[in-house]
């Protein structure tokens, strides 16, 4: 059974850094492709931010410079730094297993909130 687990949201103020974790179990972690999207209220489900299975990644503009994505193969978990939060980013957080795009998982998903 493939499950995708996130952690680390919260409740943060503007300015604030928080660390989002998304542990995988039940596929080969290291061959996939790994994404978090976000979904703010009334709005569609973005890309935030993506990482290959070879390392390379992209961001959305709006957290350019602020958020970093990496992964442990070794320890199949995916991380989302994220700096210099703004009321904007509040939102859930997914993450996303997507592996010849012929397998995709979702995650249940984590919420940030960023306000004062």
């Amino acid at each position: 059974q493939v499950q995708l687990v996130e952690s680390g949201g919260g409740l943060v103020q503007p300015g604030g850094s928080l660390r989002l974790s998304c542990a995988g179990s039940g596929i080969t972690f290291s061959s996939y492709a790994m994404t978090w999207y976000r979904q703010a209220p009334g709005k569609q489900r973005e890309l935030v931010a993506a990482i290959s299975s070879h390392g390379s990644m992209k961001y959305a503009d709006s957290v350019k410079g602020r958020f970093t994505i990496s992964r442990e193969d070794a320890k199949n978990l995916l991380h989302l730094q994220m700096s210099n939060l703004k009321p904007e980013d509040t939102a859930v957080y997914y993450c996303n297993a997507e592996f010849a795009r012929t397998y995709e998982y979702w995650g249940q998903g984590t919420q940030v909130i960023v306000s004062s």
